[in-house]
């Protein structure tokens, strides 16, 4: 069993063998935000930072989190003092990342890939990232943290050509990390994975809620939870507009369709993997698990602070061809 896990197993009711389930207790053991923030280096390393910071009701340093601008000000800070990444910002409005919850996915597919490498973490792996925003956090912290190739995918031009600005002011990351254009904003993969291309791991972060006033009220909810008064229309501390925030149908209509379309690239890809949001969607992810006819899936749960979540992931390859496919492409 990895380190900083605990891992029961359960009989599933949509899938008739045993399951993995997962369950973090803490952010992963990898994860270098596990403590709490070291505001004096992170200014030091980002002086702009200062005038986001102030002591707590607690007598701590802290930023206020419902601020968009500060919240923005410390991710610059994490990501040039813990992972060397320079000129990194994003457009007003747009989805400003949680640092330390994007990394516990990044470790935590690490973890899924080195189950087909004899339990080490895979540093060739190559990884697409479905709906890479203006932010492109995925590819950047998974490039740093194990040195991955990355293809970058999103429906808004706009926000693809903020992720090309950063990797364009970082010298590397842009032999490494590919960004392509969704023309179909009906399509997941198809359009995006090239014909013979394969991947060893998905991951995408969908959008959420089901339409923009299901968005209003989950942003009311986190001011709330934040100790701040709400307005009628509150400004998102992490951002997130349009395709970021609301499809159809919210995150399991969307996850759904992925699930769907994943099995047309089935041998292209080791494993597929997605955030979940709401455990109320996980029923009817698992029974298009089950129409897919997956050899396996996972249930990884996580938390940062108040806020919950899970990873699931899912593969068309059985165990022995999990091992094979390790063999071929990581040696």
């Amino acid at each position: 069993m990895i380190k900083g896990k605990s891992t029961r197993r359960f009989q599933h009711p949509t899938k008739p063998s045993d399951v993995v389930k997962t369950v973090k207790l803490a952010l992963h053991p990898r994860n270098l935000h596990r403590g709490r923030y070291n505001f004096p280096q992170l200014i030091a390393t980002s002086p702009e930072l200062a005038a986001f910071v102030s002591a707590n009701a607690y007598g701590d340093a802290s930023i206020d989190f419902a601020n968009p601008v500060a919240v923005r000000a410390l991710n610059r800070a994490l990501l040039m003092d813990c992972y060397g990444i320079t000129g990194w910002d994003i457009p007003a409005h747009y989805l400003c990342p949680p640092i330390p919850g994007r990394a516990d996915y990044l470790h935590y597919l690490a973890d899924l890939l080195a189950e087909a490498k004899a339990g080490s973490v895979p540093s060739g792996a190559r990884v697409l990232d479905i709906g890479t925003g203006a932010n492109g956090i995925y590819p950047l912290l998974g490039q740093r943290c194990y040195g991955w190739q990355f293809v970058g995918s999103d429906i808004d031009s706009a926000a693809l050509t903020n992720v090309q600005r950063i990797l364009d002011a970082n010298p590397g990351l842009s032999e490494a990390i590919e960004l392509r254009l969704q023309s179909s904003s009906s399509s997941i993969f198809k359009g995006v994975i090239q014909a013979d291309e394969a991947f060893d791991v998905t991951l995408c972060n969908p959008p959420f809620h089901a339409s923009p006033s299901d968005a209003l009220a989950g942003t009311q909810r986190k001011w709330k939870n934040l100790g701040k008064a709400t307005a009628k229309k509150p400004l998102l501390n992490f951002g997130g507009q349009g395709a970021e925030l609301w499809c159809d149908g919210g995150e399991e209509a969307f996850v759904c369709r992925m699930i769907a379309e994943s099995v047309e690239f089935s041998g292209r890809c080791l494993w597929f993997t997605t955030l979940i949001s709401k455990s109320a969607s996980l029923p009817g992810v698992y029974r298009a698990l089950k129409k897919a006819r997956v050899q396996d899936f996972r249930t990884i749960e996580m938390a940062q602070g108040q806020k919950k979540s899970r990873l699931v992931a899912w593969t068309f390859l059985d165990a022995d061809q999990r091992r094979s496919w390790g063999r071929a492409r990581w040696q």
